[in-house]
């Protein structure tokens, strides 16, 4: 009896009846099988999510989402949602700046920002280097606003010089607003607002200064007041680990000035709205209301670990997946250091080596979901994020199940070459976690 015949043999009966060759019984290692329908079978264990977002939901998180329908017009929802809303500001930085929350995505809360404050053909200068800086562009263009697009590679952050330049040949101060993505979530850069800023002030310039935080806030380190932001913007389904949903956006009492004077069309979006029903504790649209319940309980947990600690975790993350990039012997498309991410790790493939061949190994064979590349760096690099609800172990089965894919791919590494460095950073760099004693040394 052959192999396929012998696998046939332990098929459900419906199946082995349905065919009786060795290409009807496709990848029994794979556990496919030739006639279900595609991605009709769930496999046993769990799918590892290590895209930069969605991410991981922790439990206790799921739990406070799992909820009976509720009437938010009844008086118990003014005093839940008024305290969601200043629990925000911990995630921004923020003590001056105002909170709102949207229905949406992030892609909304970039909406929110430039229609609140600018009016058609008003000027605003900004950075392209990823997808989602490309996005934003595509945005301001299709608003009506003018443009000035400063172009750099893609792997590379804000170049300050750069900036510098195109303030200072605005003599007439027409540039309205400077918009920048603070963490380019296709590229694994992440820019340096505090320079940013440096450069804005020490050219003179009134610009308001907008940014794109959707992939770094609850992340990485956010000031908005010291660093004097205007708008910054997030979403629920990134480092806040909660399902997509919601649009976060923190505005400065400069940006609410400057919505007196705003001509761009808004409707949905529109601030004034927000701001008459968020002074109550109420809303002028229907909330989602188990994406609350879930934000409440992600804060609740940033809280407990500490916002000071929840950045150093995401930086201890970030040097471990750089770790293991490097015992690869694989090159990150960041090269500059100051500007690598610690939300996640883009790293290229060897030149002829179609990056695509590895995420699709990873879901195939692994149950492991990683980022693909993105224009244009599509079939040049993939991503692995660790943002959110993440630690180091979960991190390193997702590292192991990346080498494996390599290998699948025909990319030549030696086998626990970048595991044992991100082990080696791991063992080194955790902590006893609170309340948790360690166990005394093993006598021999």
């Amino acid at each position: 009896m052959t192999r396929w015949q012998s696998a046939l043999r332990r098929l459900p009966a419906g199946l082995a009846r349905a065919g009786s060759s060795e290409q009807q019984v496709s990848c029994i290692g794979c556990r496919a099988f030739a006639t279900a329908a595609p991605y009709s079978y769930d496999p046993p264990g769990r799918n590892h999510l290590f895209v930069p977002g969605p991410v991981n939901i922790h439990s206790s998180v799921q739990q406070a989402m799992d909820r009976p329908a509720q009437n938010h017009r009844d008086p118990w929802f003014n005093p839940f949602f008024s305290s969601i809303l200043e629990d925000c500001k911990m995630l921004f930085g923020t003590t001056k700046g105002t909170t709102f929350i949207y229905p949406g995505t992030g892609t909304g809360g970039w909406e929110v920002g430039l229609t609140n404050t600018l009016s058609p053909g008003d000027k605003i200068l900004t950075f392209r280097y990823g997808q989602f800086s490309l996005l934003w562009v595509d945005m301001m263009e299709r608003l009506g606003l003018d443009v000035q697009v400063i172009d750099e590679r893609w792997g590379n952050g804000v170049d300050e010089a750069r900036l510098e330049k195109a303030l200072k040949a605005d003599k007439d101060k027409k540039i309205k607003a400077v918009a920048v993505v603070h963490n380019e979530t296709a590229t694994g850069v992440t820019s340096d607002l505090a320079k940013i800023r440096e450069t804005i002030d020490a050219c003179n310039h009134p610009a308001l200064f907008m940014v794109d935080g959707v992939s770094s806030i609850g992340a990485l380190d956010f000031q908005m007041d010291k660093w004097r932001v205007d708008i910054a913007v997030t979403g629920s389904q990134k480092a806040l680990s909660l399902p997509t949903g919601l649009a976060v956006v923190a505005v400065s009492d400069k940006a609410l000035e400057a919505r007196k004077t705003a001509k761009l069309q808004r409707v949905y979006y529109d601030l004034e709205d927000m701001i008459k029903t968020n002074k109550d504790g109420q809303v002028p649209y229907t909330p989602v209301l188990p994406l609350l319940y879930g934000m409440q309980a992600s804060m609740k947990l940033m809280r407990a670990e500490g916002f000071e600690n929840v950045i150093k975790r995401h930086h201890r993350l970030g040097e471990g997946a750089r770790k293991a990039a490097k015992g690869w012997g694989l090159e990150l498309l960041c090269k500059d250091s100051r500007w690598r991410s610690d939300a996640l790790t883009v790293i290229e493939t060897p030149k002829g080596t179609d990056s695509n061949l590895v995420v699709k190994n990873a879901y195939a064979k692994y149950n492991l979901s990683l980022g693909v590349g993105l224009t244009k760096v599509a079939g040049k690099v993939f991503r692995i994020g660790h943002l959110g609800n993440m630690d180091e172990v979960m991190l390193l089965g997702a590292l192991a199940g990346t080498e494996m894919a390599l290998i699948d791919a025909g990319i030549k590494i030696e086998p626990g070459s970048g595991v044992k460095e991100a082990v080696k950073h791991f063992q080194e760099t955790s902590s006893v976690i609170p309340t948790r004693q360690a166990p005394p040394k093993m006598q021999m």
